[in-house]
């Protein structure tokens, strides 16, 4: 029988990179859901590649000016998860859930009690409703499997490992486009400069966290959270070729690495293996990565947003949703020029130091209305603090 599997988010990057594996096993599975915010051309090529007769368009204004259209066509078209929920009767088996920022938790949280499995490839989701998505995954008795290439690669170091005979775990880092580049001449960097990413193919706001190295505070918040560690068994260390992904040290003197080309293909081909026998994947080892590693230490005074590190809890709390929302609406900023390269950090410094939001450190997310409400008070307090850094 064939597996059921959905896509949300099918028109970015992980949904068109979980679709090309797909369509090497048709044989072996059924796509019953694809779901897009705006992208209606690239989801009509989708639902007659793959013959779906499902699709959500999260956008409203496009769901309504497109949703006759696909009617005619005998596709069901739904606004958000709920109304899908509403008419679909089955169990899915698989579940990649990738639309990005925060916009991706409701979905997320909506769609799990429909699958048995759940590869969640959205950092913001994991970092400010970890708590959430647990309790659902829980309830449920869904499977929950890390995509991001550094989560899954510690995955699959710990999975048959007790968690007290783990000494240390390393993050990798790239170091971005501005590894080489002198901390002095990086504020006249503009845009075009910072989502040049060495190693990886990227959309614009995930290459400038990467430029700024606030991807790698994000990823470190999401390990501690899924792996159930605290903050002091992880390292973030810089790997410039991205073919180390993982890293972990054990009490007994073994130290266990996984390396992988730089494809998010790896961990999104492993996520869909269900002991059933699929094409194998095209990606070759390529040994002459591995004679040059060239692990570094983080500069700290060239990345600052590792003093962040500083100001986070152990616990899961609300603070990180100041975070990730701040960090947004910068990053939006500086792609439209309107700050600079290390305004970034500047003013994020100065959002989460302020007293109305330190509360927030030791505040559990009881709903996401919670979350959703905090984010937009967080939004736009980041906005006046940035036009006041321009007078």
């Amino acid at each position: 029988m064939k597996k059921k599997i959905a896509i949300l988010g099918s028109t970015g990057s992980i949904g068109i990179t979980t679709l090309n594996i797909l369509s090497k096993n048709k044989k072996s599975f059924k796509l019953e859901l694809l779901s897009t915010n705006k992208n209606i051309k690239k989801i009509r090529r989708q639902i007659k590649n793959f013959k779906v007769k499902n699709i959500i368009i999260h956008d409203k204004r496009k769901f309504n000016k497109n949703r006759l259209f696909f009617e005619k066509r005998k596709i069901n078209v739904f606004q958000n998860v709920e109304s899908f929920k509403k008419r679909y009767k089955y169990k899915l088996d698989y579940v990649m859930s990738s639309i990005t920022g925060l916009s991706g938790l409701e979905p997320t949280l909506e769609i799990i009690q429909c699958t048995k499995r759940i590869a969640i490839a959205n950092k913001e989701s994991i970092i400010c409703g970890w708590s959430l998505i647990k309790k659902e995954l829980k309830k449920h008795d869904t499977n929950f499997i890390p995509i991001d290439s550094e989560h899954f690669s510690i995955y699959e170091l710990i999975k048959n490992e007790n968690s007290k005979n783990i000494k240390k775990i390393y993050i990798t880092a790239s170091g971005g486009p501005f590894l080489k580049i002198n901390k002095s001449k990086l504020n006249k960097f503009v845009p075009k400069n910072a989502i040049k990413h060495p190693t990886w193919k990227m959309g614009k706001k995930i290459s400038i966290d990467s430029s700024t190295l606030i991807n790698k505070i994000y990823e470190l918040i999401e390990a501690k959270k899924i792996f159930n560690l605290n903050y002091d068994k992880f390292e973030i260390i810089i790997q410039p070729t991205s073919y180390v992904h993982g890293v972990v040290e054990f009490n007994n003197g073994v130290c266990k690495i996984l390396t992988h080309p730089t494809s998010m293909k790896i961990p999104i081909y492993n996520s869909l293996l269900f002991n059933k026998k699929i094409s194998k994947i095209n990606e070759d080892f390529d040994f002459n990565k591995m004679n040059n590693l060239n692990f570094q230490k983080i500069d700290n005074k060239k990345f600052p947003v590792f003093s962040l590190l500083n100001k986070l809890a152990n616990l899961d709390s609300l603070y990180e949703t100041v975070l990730v929302t701040a960090n947004d609406v910068l990053v939006d900023l500086f792609l439209k020029k309107k700050i600079k390269f290390y305004d970034i950090y500047k003013i994020l410094n100065q959002v989460l130091n302020l007293n109305e939001y330190k509360r927030y450190k030791i505040l559990k997310p009881k709903n996401l209305n919670q979350i959703t409400n905090l984010s937009m008070n967080v939004r736009l307090k980041t906005l006046a603090l940035s036009v006041q850094s321009r007078v």
